[in-house]
């Protein structure tokens, strides 16, 4: 039998006993829970013991049937994170960022796109690669995941030693903020080109869906704080999900971008309400629960290891020193160029460095332009372990590039109140 419902409880059960404890572990290593996670995925998965020739393919080693099932449940998990994310974007605070946070992320999301597509064009042929369409996509799709930023590891170190509530500490938070919601829109016009589609459609499909989130999510935001201004409050949750997953159907479905782009801005919409805190905790609980784990878990599954070659592991390095290198050069770049110092500036370029759930999300989201012949021989990059790698990497190189930024300097640690935008919960930690 293809499926079976009992070997899904099963998966489930042994994905959230692993996730949950990898991730606690990786916590008191210093590192993010999602890396924990990841790696639980990894271990419990055949990602590698099939590739010993054992008998034994690792605790779970689901049917296609079943592993679609996984799919499913990954796919509201990261809809989920997005949505979260939106809710905790603090829009006022946003405005306030000014210019400086707004010339940061753009180089910080232009640099490593560069650098990524450039890179994986290199390990595709050359960079006569981009004659072909398909090829260009995929390096497209791996400069995007560079673009992504994760500041919960910065933010936690910044505070550690006293340095959160400064002005290099508010700008890193600024700029990660506008550097997602930019590196979303870039994944949006590239996985909306697949298929060979018109540049200006694909702009002007961009365009309205915005339009529409504006117009649909005007209203609703209306709704919803009447809604907060009475007592009782349990059903919002309810409706801020629907809304959620409504978004993400009609940015996919009607305007050709990805679902987490729906997801994110009806997050947005809803920020900065009354009963935002609530809804945001209620959604980050019900995915914390299973959804998200899946959801990392799944990446650690999915990973294939078979065919593996150097030439992979030089591309996954190759990867990581490009998204330090994007996010230093890019970020770091701009803030001299905004009047920031030199050490300040390094200190920003470097605080941006970390990737998390949003680098493993922005893969999940393109997944479909990875090149594949007709045969199903792949023809281009699939980003995946390279991926991994480069968020527990750079899980490690953001901190320690920071304190050595820092040394001699002191510092008195900061008591941990919440910034504008949780980052240290959700992203840093995960739910601690």
């Amino acid at each position: 039998m293809d499926f079976s419902v009992m070997n899904i409880m099963l998966d489930l059960a042994l994905i959230l006993l692993f996730t949950r404890s990898f991730g606690i572990l990786s916590q008191k290593l210093g590192m993010p829970q999602v890396v924990g996670m990841v790696i639980a995925g990894l271990l419990i998965g055949p990602a590698i013991f099939s590739q010993f020739g054992w008998e034994f393919r690792g605790l779970i080693d689901p049917t296609p049937a079943e592993m679609n099932a996984l799919n499913a449940f990954s796919q509201v998990g990261v809809i989920m994170i997005l949505f979260s994310s939106g809710l905790s974007t603090d829009i006022q605070e946003l405005k306030k960022s000014g210019f400086a946070s707004t010339v940061i992320a753009l180089g910080g999301v232009v640099v490593p796109v560069i650098l990524g597509t450039l890179g994986a064009l290199m390990f595709m042929g050359g960079l006569g690669a981009a004659a072909d369409y398909n090829k260009l996509l995929n390096a497209l799709f791996i400069g995007a995941i560079l673009a992504a930023t994760s500041v919960g590891i910065t933010v936690e170190t910044l505070r550690e030693m006293g340095k959160l509530n400064t002005k290099v500490g508010t700008v890193i938070l600024s700029a990660a903020i506008i550097d997602d919601v930019i590196g979303i829109i870039a994944l949006s016009l590239v996985t909306s080109l697949n298929g060979g589609g018109d540049p200006l459609i694909t702009l002007l499909k961009v365009v309205g869906f915005f339009v529409f989130t504006f117009a649909v999510g005007l209203p609703l935001r209306a709704v919803f704080h009447r809604v907060s201004l009475r007592p009782g409050k349990h059903r919002v949750g309810i409706f801020a999900l629907s809304m959620c997953l409504f978004f993400s159907f009609c940015a996919e479905e009607f305007f050709g971008l990805a679902s987490i782009t729906g997801a994110y801005m009806a997050g947005l919409m809803l920020s900065g309400l009354g009963n935002s805190d609530y809804i945001d905790r209620k959604i980050v609980s019900t995915s914390y629960l299973i959804f998200s784990p899946v959801f990392f878990a799944y990446i650690g599954i999915s990973a294939d290891f078979s065919g593996f070659t150097m030439r992979d592991l030089a591309f996954g390095i190759v990867l990581v020193v490009l998204g330090c290198v994007g996010k230093v050069i890019g970020c770091g770049g701009a803030a001299r160029l905004v009047r920031y110092t030199g050490h300040e500036s390094m200190v920003i370029g470097c605080g941006m460095i970390a990737r998390g759930e949003v680098a493993l999300a922005v893969y999940a989201a393109g997944a479909s332009l990875i090149y594949y012949g007709p045969d199903g021989t792949l023809l281009g990059l699939d980003p995946l372990v390279p991926t991994i790698l480069l968020v527990v990497l750079t899980s490690i190189i953001c901190p320690l590039a920071l304190k050595v930024l820092y040394r001699g300097e002191g510092g008195k640690p900061q008591s941990p109140k919440e910034t504008f935008v949780d980052l240290s919960s959700k992203e840093g930690g995960y739910m601690q």
